[in-house]
C-alpha cells in the first residue's frame, strides 16, 4: 500500500505543470518639477525569481488630454533603446541598473509639454505576468504651494522628534545623577550618625572627661564644717 501511495504522489507530482509566479512592479504616483529642471522617474520590481539575465524594462508615455500612447525606451538583451525621434529625443537617459532591478530613467530640461502619465513595465523570466505602474509628472514654474506644504511638515515633524529625543536623552542624565546624588548624600549621614553613637558611650567611660568638682561645692562644705564648733561653743 505504502509504494502504491508513493507512485501516485510522483505520478501527480509529475503530471502538475511548473507555475510562474506574478512580478509586482513599483513607481511613485506623482513627480514634480521645475521648468528646465532634470527629474528622475523610477521603476523597480519584486519577483520570487533571482534576476534574469533576461530581464526587460519599457516605458511608455501619454501627454495629458491625449489618448495617445508613444513608446519612449526600452530595456532588453543587456542594452538600452532609446527613442530618438519622440517627445523626449536627446531628453532621456537610462540611470537604472537591471541587475539590481532598477530601470530608472532620467529626463532633462523638462518642460509644460511634458506634462502627462509615464507607465514601467518589467519582465523577469519565468515570472513575465505582472502589471504596469505609472506615475504622473506635473512641471511647474515655481514650487506649488501644496507641495511646499507637505515639504515643509515633513521637515517640521522630523526636527521636532529629533529635539524631543535631545530633551528626553538629557532629562534621564539629570534624573540619574540626581539620583546618585541624593543616595551619596544619605549614605555619607548614614555614617556620620553611626559614628557619633559610637563615640558618645566612649566619651562618657571615660574617666579623664569625667568633670572635678566645682571650687564652689568645696567651700560650701568646709564653711559648713566651720559653723559647727562655733555652734557648740554657744551651747556651753
Amino acid at each position: 500500500m505504502l509504494t502504491i501511495a508513493v507512485l501516485a504522489s510522483v505520478l501527480i507530482l509529475g503530471t502538475v505543470p511548473e507555475q510562474t509566479g506574478a512580478i509586482v512592479i513599483y513607481t511613485g504616483w506623482e513627480r514634480h518639477a521645475l521648468v528646465g529642471s532634470d527629474v528622475r522617474l523610477s521603476c523597480s520590481f519584486f519577483s520570487w525569481r533571482w534576476t534574469s539575465e533576461d530581464v526587460t524594462f519599457s516605458w511608455t508615455y501619454r501627454a495629458d488630454g491625449s489618448r495617445d500612447t508613444v513608446s519612449i525606451f526600452h530595456y532588453t538583451g543587456g542594452m538600452p533603446y532609446l527613442d530618438n525621434k519622440g517627445p523626449f529625443r536627446d531628453r532621456l537617459e537610462f540611470v537604472g541598473n537591471p541587475a539590481r532591478r532598477d530601470g530608472s530613467i532620467l529626463l532633462k530640461n523638462v518642460d509644460f509639454g511634458d506634462n502627462g502619465t509615464f507607465t514601467c513595465d518589467a519582465k523577469n523570466p519565468p515570472d513575465i505576468s505582472g502589471r504596469p505602474s505609472s506615475v504622473r509628472l506635473l512641471v511647474f514654474e515655481k514650487v506649488p504651494i501644496q507641495a511646499g506644504v507637505i515639504t515643509g511638515s515633513i521637515i517640521g515633524t522630523v526636527l521636532g522628534l529629533l529635539i524631543l529625543i535631545v530633551v528626553i536623552y538629557y532629562l534621564m542624565r539629570f534624573l540619574v545623577a540626581r539620583r546618585v546624588f541624593s543616595l551619596n548624600v544619605s549614605k555619607h549621614g548614614k555614617k556620620k550618625k553611626e559614628t557619633q553613637q559610637r563615640q558618645g558611650p566612649a566619651s562618657q567611660a571615660d574617666p579623664s572627661k569625667v568633670k572635678p568638682a566645682s571650687s564652689g561645692t568645696v567651700s560650701a562644705s568646709s564653711s559648713e564644717k566651720k559653723k559647727h564648733p562655733e555652734s557648740r561653743k554657744d551651747k556651753k
